[in-house]
């Protein structure tokens, strides 16, 4: 008679999500709405699957496919932040992380919404394709209002090296300040082009283990939406 081998009990499930759900936690009580950005690339603020900047499935990575004799897919137009084709972000940035920003309509993802607390608006600002170094901005604006023009308003910013789980964030609207800013309505109802320039005197700190993030000059062209539908003024580039 053959005896059975008891079988081996299963591996202990990976804890390394663990530093993870901590950046993230942090990143909660900045009340920021940035989703999984800490560690997912090219991720929106909004942080929904599927969404523009989702990453692609490994899956179809290396994969040959022979042409077919049907007529070809015309491939999507390329990323852009407006559909008008005038967004922008640049920016300066040091310690830490030393870049300088020059980003164009062009490729840019960028994303704008109304924010509760102050109340406000947010602005996300990233590179379609991964840039070296990945970085997602977020700035939360205070008491900015549906086609008003602002001046000498506090900034809440938060940058996040994606891919990785380095986040720096002023934790509040001391630190950085908008010059001014103007709104443009959009097509789309309750969007408009919000277009800001500004400074920050002091820096951000990390979140999450060392080191100072100074982002000395800043401007920027992107759509903010103070309807529920952020998405209708988030197109391709012209």
């Amino acid at each position: 008679m053959r005896t059975r081998c008891p079988s081996r009990p299963a591996a202990p499930s990976s804890v390394a999500a663990q530093s993870r759900v901590a950046a993230l936690s942090s990143v909660a009580a900045l009340g920021l709405a940035v989703g999984a950005a800490a560690a997912t690339p090219n991720t929106s603020i909004a942080g929904a699957a599927g969404a523009p900047g989702a990453a692609t499935p490994p899956a179809a990575a290396g994969i040959s496919v022979a042409a077919s004799a049907g007529p070809v897919t015309p491939t999507a137009p390329p990323t852009g932040c407006l559909t008008s084709g005038d967004g922008y972000f640049r920016a300066r940035v040091r310690g830490a992380i030393d870049a300088t920003i020059d980003w164009p309509n062009s490729g840019t993802r960028c994303q704008g919404e109304p924010k509760g607390v102050p109340p406000g608006v947010r602005l996300s600002f990233q590179r379609a394709a991964a840039g070296k170094p990945n970085l997602l901005f977020v700035f939360g604006l205070t008491g900015i209002r549906e086609g008003l023009p602002a001046h000498a308003t506090g900034v809440n910013l938060t940058v996040i090296l994606q891919g990785t789980n380095r986040i720096f964030g002023t934790l509040g609207d001391s630190r950085c300040t908008i010059d001014s800013l103007s709104q443009k309505p959009l097509p789309s109802p309750g969007s408009y082009r919000v277009e800001a320039r500004g400074f920050c005197t002091q820096p951000a700190h990390a979140v999450r283990g060392d080191g100072d993030l100074l982002v000395s000059t800043f401007e920027f062209a992107g759509p903010v939406s103070y309807t529920t539908d952020a998405a209708a003024v988030s197109a391709p580039a012209k």
